[in-house]
């Protein structure tokens, strides 16, 4: 399969492909200018991002890289410690802490980094991918916290409210209560799936007062609406939409009485889709007139230029969940703080390689060494993003 690139060049299957300000990199060809300097910082330092990306020789294909990945995908043993905090409305959020207080690289805790982990659609600190990336930030010697959505991290809900990618009231609730915590500690924001959006939406919005260092995003879906309609193919509807809907469905189940206090609770039941959900429960919720209002609202593609951190996505050209057609390719080489790694196959936070793929793999393997490289050469990536100039001091 082959995808094409800038001035019509091709990218092939084996290769991944890194996008950045007026940069192009075609893998493992290697036609680029390294010139431009969050691409040479990457390449210093996060040396995946050079790599061949070999999918497993029998798991091509995006759908069956994911449906592979949630069966097979190694659980990395975590022992977590849970907090719940308030929030302005009422209502509470589960974070899910690894203090790592054993770090022998930063034994204080008050300055040990912390990488803040946001799961996917119904996901939560159990996710396989939660896991392995709390596990390869605390092998660095980092802490950890994930930020478990309303309703998903084994609490009861207060208030009738939930979560959506449109909305980032929460996120911001959850890093004010970090900071707070530790002011001195750098924070990172890892975002997998619809946990990216928020990420993305909540870093354009907040901008340079984010309270993070830099982000990182995982099969992000880019624009909802593109994103809806890849999901209601009727192989992907079967696969993957039916289940995640049930899911939500759950999910709904589990808080109907506090629930039916602002919606049709049947009604929302017999959603048999991801957009139906929406129509019917979050757009209410959340105060949209339409799902189409939400789905504007919550895609973060064209919020790319308001962001001022140094940020990091991959995405794979098969994922069914994120559609290659909505990769804000022409908006990522306008910036100088966005890298997009691309791969021609992974599918969606799967990323799957070798024979037997349930250890650690190219996704793992590029979170690992971002975090790193954001984390130990903080000076130098704000120079290569343009947030410090040369003399240290921060640009306006």
């Amino acid at each position: 399969m082959v995808m094409s690139g800038p001035n019509g060049n091709l990218i092939t299957s084996l290769s991944a492909t890194l996008y950045c300000q007026k940069y192009w990199c075609n893998l493992p060809s290697h036609r680029y200018e390294l010139d431009e300097a969050f691409s040479a910082f990457l390449y210093k330092h996060c040396p995946v991002v050079a790599e061949r990306f070999s999918p497993t020789p029998w798991c091509w294909g995006g759908r069956l890289q994911t449906l592979v990945c949630a069966i097979l995908k190694s659980r990395p043993p975590v022992s977590y410690r849970n907090e719940l905090i308030r929030t302005v409305d009422g209502g509470q959020i589960s974070l899910d802490w690894v203090d790592n207080q054993a770090s022998v690289t930063y034994p204080d805790s008050s300055t040990r980094p912390t990488v803040l982990i946001l799961p996917g659609i119904t996901g939560n600190s159990q996710q396989s991918y939660v896991l392995h990336a709390v596990s390869q930030a605390a092998r660095h010697g980092y802490r950890c916290v994930v930020f478990n959505n309303r309703g998903l991290g084994g609490e009861e809900l207060l208030t009738p409210v939930t979560y959506c990618a449109a909305n980032t009231s929460d996120l911001e609730r959850v890093v004010q209560h970090v900071k707070g915590l530790y002011p001195s500690a750098p924070v990172l924001g890892a975002g997998v799936s619809l946990g990216g959006m928020v990420l993305l939406n909540y870093l354009a919005r907040k901008r340079a007062e984010s309270g993070m260092v830099a982000g990182i995003t995982i099969s992000v879906p880019w624009d909802a609406h593109k994103s809806c309609y890849s999901m209601e193919e009727p192989l992907n509807w079967l696969l993957f939409n039916k289940h995640i809907t049930r899911c939500l469905h759950r999910a709904v189940t589990r808080h109907r009485k506090i629930l039916e206090k602002v919606v049709d609770v049947d009604y929302v039941l017999k959603a048999r889709s991801i957009r139906e959900f929406d129509e019917r429960f979050t757009s209410l919720v959340f105060g949209y007139k339409s799902c189409t209002d939400y789905y504007h609202d919550a895609s973060p593609d064209k919020k790319l230029p308001s962001t001022a951190v140094p940020i990091l996505c991959l995405n794979a050209a098969d994922d069914p969940f994120s559609p290659q057609n909505a990769f804000p390719v022409n908006i990522v080489q306008e910036l100088p703080n966005v890298a997009l790694v691309l791969t021609a196959h992974g599918g969606h936070i799967a990323f799957l390689q070798g024979l037997f793929p349930r250890g650690e793999s190219y996704m793992e393997r590029l979170f690992g060494q971002f975090v790193h490289a954001v984390f130990e050469h903080p000076k130098e990536i704000e120079r290569a993003c343009g947030i410090e100039d040369e003399d240290g001091k921060r640009k306006e």
